[in-house]
């Protein structure tokens, strides 16, 4: 699908339950693929219809190198940003605006504690809500989970 057609579709899913309340979830995950000498990126969309379910898409994206870890979880946050913006352009000023949060696979257990600081400030500068390990499903459990192939 293209990122008109995903707007299209979440525009649709929206106005099958027009009373709902929504919220638009963009995360990516990597994995490096040592055997492949590339690391694999995806990008989740989740239209989450609260307390009644979610609808999903997913971008992969190919790498052909593997890249060191700190700029792994970089390019992840950029490359959602990246779709959320775009998503946003495509949706339009069409219907109400979705509340839209930014889902980075880092957390204060681990490596990634580090980033923290200065991923959450990027994103919410970008002027978007941020949501960091266990909160971030649509980055540690969505996307991860089309990593592996």
């Amino acid at each position: 699908m293209t990122i008109d057609e995903v707007a299209a579709d979440i525009r649709q899913y929206q106005e099958e339950g027009a009373d709902e309340r929504y919220r638009l979830i963009v995360g990516s995950d990597s994995q490096p693929h040592s055997a492949r000498q590339s690391t694999l990126f995806v990008t989740a969309i989740v239209i989450h219809r609260v307390g009644k379910g979610a609808r999903f898409y997913f971008l992969k994206r190919p790498y052909r190198k593997q890249i060191q870890f700190r700029q792994r979880i970089f390019m992840e946050a950029s490359m959602a940003l990246e779709v959320v913006q775009e998503l946003e352009t495509a949706l339009g000023a069409a219907g109400q605006p979705l509340p839209v949060e930014v889902h980075l696979d880092i957390g204060e257990d681990g490596e990634t504690k580090t980033l923290i600081k200065d991923l959450v400030g990027w994103v919410t500068q970008s002027g978007y809500q941020t949501k960091i390990k266990p909160d971030s499903f649509g980055a540690s459990k969505v996307a991860d989970r089309f990593t592996k192939s």
